[in-house]
């Protein structure tokens, strides 16, 4: 079969390479899947960088999220057991993981609905706790992440901000249903937010970036609001000032959504439920913006990395789900 492999770290457009692989073997308690439709992640440019801390046995092939078919013929979603990730045309993960692909949505879309949904909806609603008509922040939001955090925030019942970088991000945000959209690019992102809410600030932020974001929403955070970290896109891990969170009633929350898998896969199946609900009646549609062929992966994963792209751009290895 075809695979991209990493054989030593760098940059994915230097360090990723097409090979003619082995199947890889299932190991006990794992299942063989045909990839329909491997979604690219920022992790997955992480882990080609060296800078995710999961770091994978080189060689490796990336790709942490798709929608696969089973031997009997089943879709599901899946992440991939490293080092056999999903931009190949077979992979491998743990059968106890497997999710099955709502119905409603296509390969590239199903796939989409996993890692970026579930870290929005495990952040919003396990950690903090969105309630309906209070105003949302997302930073990134017309990314794979961020597009779906501003879609959960609506369908909870939130007014939400977006926050994008550029005119063409803004248009997409707004077609993503933001009431408000601020282009960082060209806009004084704490001003233009707190003209929004009155002067009063946001209710929850979502945060993937980091850096200058994280400083922003410190800024820009209502009282007894929470900023919620997923990640940081930004290459920046700020230090936050524990007495800043004192004076102003804040909460700092973090998520690791990964954890839940070990510690409360429960948890997982009953937000894939939702989610799965969500998308069978329209309230949530993962935007992918780019269908890949297999060959196109390394320098898709590099747009993605250099934050070129919008939503979501999934790798099709056989034209399945275009």
């Amino acid at each position: 079969m075809q695979a991209w492999q990493v054989h030593e770290n760098g940059e994915p457009s230097e360090v990723m390479r097409l090979a003619d692989v082995e199947t890889p073997t299932p190991g006990d308690g794992q299942v063989l899947l045909k990839v329909r439709a491997a979604n690219i992640n920022f992790p997955d440019v992480l882990m080609c960088r060296g800078h995710y801390q999961v770091r994978p046995p080189l060689p490796f092939t990336p790709g942490v999220e798709i929608c696969g078919e089973t031997e009997d013929g089943r879709r599901v979603l899946a992440n991939p057991a490293l080092p056999y990730g999903g931009f190949a045309e077979y992979a491998v993960a743990d059968a106890a993981a497997l999710l099955p692909a709502p119905e409603s949505l296509d390969d590239a879309e199903a796939a989409a609905l996993h890692i970026g949904y579930q870290t929005g909806w495990f952040a919003l609603h396990r950690r903090a706790g969105l309630e309906a008509g209070e105003t949302l922040l997302v930073h990134a939001a017309a990314g794979g992440v961020g597009s779906a955090a501003v879609q959960l925030g609506k369908a909870a019942g939130a007014r939400v901000i977006g926050v994008v970088g550029g005119a063409d991000k803004a248009a997409v945000a707004r077609e993503l249903g933001c009431d408000v959209v601020v282009d960082r690019k060209s806009e004084d992102v704490i001003a233009a937010v707190k003209e929004a809410t009155g002067g009063r600030g946001a209710d929850v932020v979502y945060d993937p970036v980091g850096g200058e974001a994280y400083t922003q929403s410190t800024k820009v955070v209502a009282f007894e609001g929470r900023i919620v970290v997923v990640g940081f896109a930004s290459g920046e891990i700020p230090s936050p000032g524990l007495n800043h969170a004192l004076v102003k009633n804040y909460s700092i929350l973090g998520l690791h959504w990964g954890l839940y898998n070990v510690r409360n896969p429960k948890l997982v199946q009953h937000c894939h439920e939702q989610l799965t609900e969500l998308a069978a009646r329209g309230a949530v549609k993962p935007l992918v913006s780019e269908r890949v062929p297999l060959a196109g992966a390394a320098a898709a994963v590099q747009r993605v990395g250099d934050g070129l792209t919008t939503g979501r751009v999934a790798v099709v290895p056989n034209g399945a789900g275009a």
